[in-house]
């Protein structure tokens, strides 16, 4: 089994699973994670919440990142978000890349687009190896 699939695998039970994500595909390079969003999703003003958003994109550059190290788990050590514009419930696309990669550290960026392709925000991280390959 694959990083991604154990990964994915051992998320249903987990943040992964309540937030409700969808593996699309991914491997080394870019993962890209789906997720319908829903009224439990959303903040006061009915559109999604930033948390909601944020750690999406965290969590597909955590994919790609663990990916790309080719370990058992990677760590955020800086996370930067910028909110373009509001989501609203639906389909949410995520995509992850790897922008930099040296020793045990990695940067990756991340955007969330909605069915209509609109960017409605995007990230920068960098994570740290936790744990090396067992």
């Amino acid at each position: 089994m694959g990083i991604l699939d154990k990964m994915v695998e051992e998320g249903n039970g987990r943040f992964w699973g309540f937030l409700g994500c969808r593996y699309i595909k991914g491997d080394e390079k870019e993962v890209q994670i789906a997720l319908t969003a829903g009224e439990h999703h959303t903040n006061s003003m009915g559109i999604i919440h930033g948390g909601v958003l944020t750690s999406l994109m965290d969590q597909a550059m955590g994919m790609v990142a663990t990916a790309a190290m080719e370990v058992d788990s990677c760590v955020t050590t800086n996370l930067n978000v910028h909110f373009l514009a509001p989501m609203k419930q639906g389909e949410l696309m995520v995509t992850a890349t790897v922008l930099h990669q040296a020793g045990r550290s990695i940067t990756a960026q991340s955007e969330i687009r909605d069915a209509s392709g609109t960017l409605g925000c995007m990230a920068t991280a960098t994570f740290r190896v936790a744990r090396p390959k067992t």
